[in-house]
């Protein structure tokens, strides 16, 4: 549980003035692609289920459990449906090569394709 929430605290410090709560169109943000981010696409949600898996360790039953599988539900759907397209709207093909050579959760899992054009590096 203290791991997720160092996890959160640090990634939300490593978005500075980028950090924010949902997504409002047409604010325009930075994007952010370093430190934590050069692993994941989402530390922050990362460290969130992993605080709620530390928690069914510590407290297992039907709530915790019930918990986590609706937190790693509600997650999936926001960064899919809400925060992914936002960010392909708002910062186009940066975007789309940042998320194809990143992991959405954890580095190498959920990158998406590479960028229309883009030649593969061998």
């Amino acid at each position: 549980m203290v791991a997720g929430l160092l996890l959160v605290l640090a990634a939300q410090a490593g978005m500075g003035d980028s950090w924010r709560v949902g997504v409002e169109e047409g604010e325009r943000t930075d994007l952010v692609t370093g430190g934590l981010f050069s692993l994941a696409r989402n530390p922050v949600f990362t460290g969130m289920v992993l605080v709620l898996a530390g928690m069914v360790l510590v407290l297992p039953g039907p709530i915790p459990a019930a918990a986590l599988l609706s937190l790693v539900v509600a997650v999936q759907v926001q960064v899919r449906m809400v925060e992914e397209p936002y960010l392909l709207r708002t910062h186009g093909t940066v975007y789309r090569a940042y998320a194809a050579r990143t992991g959405r959760f954890v580095p190498l899992l959920g990158r998406l394709g590479a960028p229309e054009g883009a030649e593969e590096r061998r």
